[in-house]
């Protein structure tokens, strides 16, 4: 993957590049997302598209679609793309990817929002919408993710599939220990902090607060593979899952956690190897 969009030129101090400075992390988390961890995603992809057929016919839209793999993945099928998400650097990545593969700008659409933000350039309703980031514990990951299906439903065909993705039960999920394990050295005074894993039945949950009617369900194993310890934490701060942990303390001290917590995992070489479930749903639209 080009790391053109990480690279930035020295300046003088000034607002913009301040401004730079910011955004320069966001920019290395989408890249480390891109480059180490998203591929680990793979396995539910295909178990999803070979599930509900994706190809020729298939009109998608791809909620939260980080940098776009899957959206390349179910494109190569024959798919009919489009993708949405808030994080820029992102979305930058994906354009990158989704041009390199011969699949956009006019293969594919990429828009900065949510599913109102499709709408224009919206030409057929979709058949397929995919909610592939997998839902985490915290409250407002379920409050979000029915939102953004709920703005969705009204530019699908009836009886379209929607896929909302999860984190597996918490004892097949390694990384979910490892996440936990490092929140807890985090814990501020005793307070928790969410992490990955929704409860049982939170994807049923979601569905029905989105008016969806649940139609099958499955899991798919996904084991995390790194090259080594500094590989291993960077792929998981990219994910999103330490976030909280991010704001009660500072990054190199959340960096030193999760490598004490993948010590288990480590391998003789050097190597690091998580085994992992995920759960997705399959629900249809009215």
């Amino acid at each position: 993957m080009a790391s053109t969009l990480v690279r930035h030129r020295p300046r003088t101090a000034s607002a913009s590049s301040s401004q730079a400075a910011a955004a320069a992390p966001a920019c290395e988390r989408a890249r480390d997302w891109a480059e180490i961890q998203e591929r680990m995603l793979v396995p539910l992809y295909e178990a999803v598209y070979d599930r509900l057929d994706v190809g020729a016919g298939t009109r998608l839209l791809g909620l939260g679609c980080g940098s776009g793999l899957a959206l390349l993945i179910a494109a190569a099928r024959g798919a009919r793309v489009t993708g949405a998400d808030t994080d820029g650097a992102r979305l930058a990545l994906a354009r990158e990817r989704l041009e390199a593969g011969g699949r956009g700008p006019g293969g594919a659409r990429l828009v900065a929002g949510g599913p109102q933000e499709t709408r224009e350039g919206w030409q057929a309703p979709y058949t397929l919408v995919t909610a592939f980031q997998p839902m985490g514990g915290a409250p407002e990951d379920a409050d979000a993710l029915a939102a953004a299906v709920h703005g969705a439903v009204p530019l699908c065909e009836r009886g379209a599939s929607v896929v909302l993705t999860g984190w597996g039960p918490p004892e097949r999920c390694a990384t979910s220990g490892v996440l936990r394990a490092a929140g807890a050295a985090l814990r501020p005074q005793g307070a928790a902090l969410p992490g990955p894993g929704p409860a049982r039945d939170s994807l049923e949950d979601v569905a029905a607060r989105a008016g969806l009617r649940p139609d099958g369900s499955g899991r798919v194993a996904c084991p995390f593979g790194y090259a080594d310890t500094d590989s291993a934490v960077r792929g998981l701060l990219s994910t999103g899952a330490c976030d909280a942990a991010l704001r009660a303390s500072d990054r190199d001290r959340v960096a030193k956690e999760l490598a004490e917590a993948l010590h288990p995992y480590r391998r003789p070489d050097g190597t690091v190897w998580m085994p992992n479930v995920f759960r997705y749903l399959i629900a249809r639209t009215p």
